[in-house]
């Protein structure tokens, strides 16, 4: 008696409930020692976080663009009951942009600057951003 996939499919998903899902990916199995370590160097970390990360400073740079959009009150249009809501399309982004420096530690940002217009990043400038940073914290 031959039984086609269809059918086999059906039975394992309808009568007997089951569906097909795909083994994770694990880079390694630990064992129960392996994962309780962890598990103790997490804590040790957490108790020790204000000690060792009070002192670390991170930093990050992105683009902000400029935008000019409307307000609420700006945006509002008068419709009848029957009349299609308007739409807005998103903005799309300014050829105006400007770079933003910041940095910041466990408590939140430290410092921040805008690059003027013009100026190259490089390392001298970043080491004059450094500068400032160090003077401000």
């Amino acid at each position: 008696m031959n039984i086609n996939g269809e059918t086999v499919r059906k039975i394992l998903t309808e009568d007997l409930n089951m569906r097909k899902v795909c083994a994770k990916m694990v880079p390694k199995e630990l064992t129960e020692e392996q994962k309780q370590k962890r598990v103790t160097i997490c804590q040790d970390l957490l108790e020790r976080q204000d000690d060792m990360w009070g002192c670390v400073i991170t930093g990050d740079e992105t683009w902000v663009y400029q935008y000019d959009p409307e307000t609420k009150p700006q945006n509002a249009q008068w419709k009848t009951a029957n009349s299609p809501r308007p739409k807005k399309l998103r903005l799309s982004k300014s050829r105006i942009k400007t770079m933003l420096l910041s940095f910041f530690d466990i408590r939140g940002i430290v410092h921040y600057e805008f690059v003027r217009t013009g100026q190259t990043v490089n390392q001298v400038h970043h080491l004059e951003v450094l500068e400032r940073l160090r003077k401000k914290s």
